[in-house]
């Protein structure tokens, strides 16, 4: 067996408003796009870190998480810095995993769950 290395996973969706169920299935699309590009499972997934920016207070996107069935995993919500002109409402995940496959520190994947494309709120 390989040595084992760890990898970064990560993704982003936004909402279209602050509301509980709204960001649960929302977050819980999120978590499922980026296991799946990354083809992973839940035994694959060392730590989870949600983020939301500070318009989205409804629920913890970890949550949708622990419903899926996450219950192994350590897992943080935080709320993001508020720097204006940010793109609002926005949900992040940034995922730790232990590969020993893995061919480098790019092997993860940034993920844009399907409910709209991600835009880069970063200034160019």
């Amino acid at each position: 067996m390989g040595e084992w290395q760890f990898r970064a996973v990560r993704g982003a969706t936004q909402v279209d408003h602050d509301d509980r169920d709204e960001v649960l299935e929302a977050s819980a699309e999120l978590v499922a796009e980026v296991l799946y590009r990354n083809k992973l499972s839940s035994d694959d997934v060392i730590s989870m870190l949600f983020t939301a920016t500070p318009d989205l207070t409804s629920e913890f996107p970890a949550y949708a998480a622990r419903k899926m069935g996450l219950t192994d995993v350590p897992l943080l919500c935080a709320t993001e810095i508020a720097v204006p002109g940010a793109m609002p409402r926005v949900l992040r995940l940034d995922g730790a995993r232990g590969d020993p496959s893995c061919p480098g520190p790019t092997c993860g994947t940034c993920t844009c769950a399907a409910r709209r494309p991600c835009a880069t709120d970063l200034p160019r």
